[in-house]
């Protein structure tokens, strides 16, 4: 019996559906729970894809799990939990090429790509989307720059950890870019606001009609 499953990396809890499959099985829910938990504690904080692949006859299973989508990892290696709403105005992170490999690397089986260079192009296109800039540049300047071999030294040696110097550099640029880019937008709520009350229909108070009198009728001749 096979049981695929959407768990939260390192905190799933007992669940009727879980405990419907498991149950008539018997196979402890509790031993199961724990497994995963122990399996995908290192993806904390992130949907994880899992299989529990289970022996009814000898009451056993094996659990198999999958790393989270492209976008999940470059989340958590971001630190935010969602991508920007407003792509070109708003990003929401700076990552290094070194940060990109690694996601590359956890995911290179799934992307079908023919080599790391590759994988580490298609993460960083993935950067797009969510808003997020690499090496303190655009992530389609970054691709441009990947084709020509800007950082086949860096992907042929899998380089995952960012030097600590590197670090503090890409961190206050996007401090400056955040300070930035939160002014313009606000620039930007003010004047649409403006713009709106302006453009709001005037209420107009319809004049008072004076009442004319009736007329007054003769009295009739007799």
């Amino acid at each position: 019996m096979n049981i695929k499953l959407l768990v939260e990396g390192g905190a799933m809890k007992p669940g009727p559906a879980l405990s419907q499959k498991l149950g008539p099985a018997g196979i402890p829910i509790n031993k199961v729970i724990e497994k995963i938990n122990q399996e995908t504690i290192s993806f904390k904080g992130m949907q994880v894809p899992v299989e529990i692949e289970v022996d009814t006859k000898t009451k056993s299973f094996e659990v198999k799990v999958f790393s989270p989508p492209v976008s999940g990892l470059l989340k958590k290696e971001t630190g935010i939990t969602k991508g920007s709403g407003l792509q070109k105005k708003s990003k929401v992170g700076n990552l290094s090429i070194e940060q990109i490999i690694s996601v590359a690397k956890a995911k290179r089986s799934n992307l079908l790509c023919k080599d790391l260079k590759s994988a580490v192009k298609t993460v960083v296109g993935s950067c797009v989307s969510l808003g997020i800039i690499v090496e303190s540049m655009n992530p389609v300047d970054v691709e441009k720059l990947i084709d020509e071999g800007k950082y086949d030294k860096e992907i042929k040696a899998e380089k995952t950890e960012t030097p600590e110097e590197k670090k503090n550099e890409l961190k206050e640029f996007f401090s400056k870019l955040k300070e930035e880019q939160d002014k313009k937008l606000k620039i930007e709520t003010e004047q649409k606001e403006a713009l709106a009350a302006t453009a709001a229909p005037v209420k107009t108070i319809p004049a008072k009609t004076t009442e004319k009198s009736a007329p007054v009728k003769s009295p009739a001749k007799k």
